[in-house]
């Protein structure tokens, strides 16, 4: 009695198939992950945009990018950011109890003029990890405040204004009027509490968020590196870029495009903390609308945490662009092909731009 199976020949061309079938459904898997990856951290920004719209039914303004100074060690730098103020919004209405507004964010083992250490006493608050400060999309799992015991930490970052170089601190998330450093881009530190009335470009058309990945910590990225959106890098040639001249500021961004492929990157700084902020550190909580969305990060106005004017566009994981809050509430996904004119208009709330609806 013979007996039928199958031959060599025929079990490569079926293993064959298979391997072509998995080779068409990997992508088409993947693409729907990220799709749903995508639409989490949409409904995070929209979160954050109910957030604020709460936080101004109660205070009448959008909350400030820091408070500085805090009640306690006003000579320390080291403040109050602005994901605080509307911890009760993200219904973590325990959390926001829990942290001692008396006091400052970080210690003496954060920097060295803080002395005391009164950072710790909101260490508990601060090291906790609030999920909707975070996108699925971002693939690092470590970030910059590791060494310094694991601070929580977030991708969602206000927008500061559109850009810093030609308005600067015509955003929604601004510094306080603090004065606390000498001016940096010829207006920092003129900054003060914004009103939903003070938005006459409309909040559908000004920005209130986007998303930022985290900086790479302990690792040197170049210009060339696949992580260089992490880092902050020098741009090829100085400029008058915060004079109030758009052609000033395009040299600028022509220059930060041009940056030399084997420059190192200088900083590694976004994502330190939630609960942290320091006026000029622009990189930590807030991004400008200066260079393209993805675009490489440059300042010559501050090295290692960039200042109000430097470009600080937002960066992401998804493909082709970011996702961007506006201050109805309402998310859209920016393409990095976008024009820098309509992107520049889209980070004022008082430039008397019309933004069409075709541009973004």
């Amino acid at each position: 009695m013979s007996r039928r199976g199958f031959t060599l020949i025929e079990l490569l061309v079926v293993i064959a198939i298979i391997a072509v079938l998995i080779a068409l459904l990997l992508p088409a898997v993947q693409a729907a992950r990220e799709a749903a990856r995508r639409s989490q951290c949409i409904n995070n920004l929209k979160q954050l945009g109910l957030a604020v719209h709460n936080y101004n039914d109660q205070n009448n303004c959008f909350p400030l990018k820091d408070m500085y100074p805090s009640v306690s060690g006003p000579s320390c730098g080291w403040t109050l950011s602005w994901p605080l103020a509307i911890l009760p919004g993200l219904e973590q209405q325990s959390m926001f109890n829990a942290f001692n507004f008396s006091f400052s964010t970080a210690g003496a083992d954060f920097d060295t003029a803080c002395s005391g250490g009164n950072g710790w006493a909101n260490s508990t608050v601060g090291k906790s990890q609030i999920n909707t400060l975070l996108c699925p999309s971002e693939n690092l799992s470590q970030h910059p405040d590791q060494a310094n015991g694991g601070f929580g930490t977030m991708n969602y970052y206000g927008n500061l204004g559109g850009p810093g170089v030609i308005a600067t601190h015509t955003g929604l998330i601004i510094p306080n009027n603090a004065g606390v450093v000498p001016t940096i881009g010829s207006s920092y530190g003129l900054g003060g509490p914004v009103t939903f009335a003070s938005v006459i470009d409309g909040t559908s058309n000004t920005a209130l968020f986007s998303e930022k990945l985290f900086g790479y910590p302990g690792v040197a990225i170049t210009v060339s590196s696949t992580n260089a959106k992490r880092g902050l890098f020098p741009p090829t040639a100085a400029s008058a870029h915060d004079s109030g001249s758009q052609a000033n500021a395009l040299a600028f961004v022509n220059a930060c495009m041009a940056i030399p492929g084997t420059t190192a990157s200088t900083s590694s700084n976004s994502g330190l903390s939630w609960t942290k902020a320091y006026p000029p550190y622009t990189v930590i909580n807030a991004y400008t609308h200066f260079g393209a969305p993805n675009s490489l990060a440059c300042s010559n106005d501050n090295a290692s945490y960039g200042g109000p004017s430097a470009s600080l566009p937002p960066t992401s994981n998804h493909s082709g662009g970011v996702n961007v809050c506006c201050g109805d509430g309402s998310v859209r996904f920016i393409k990095n092909s976008v024009g820098l004119q309509a992107w520049w208009a889209l980070g004022t709330r008082a430039g008397g731009e019309v933004i069409s609806s075709d541009a973004l």
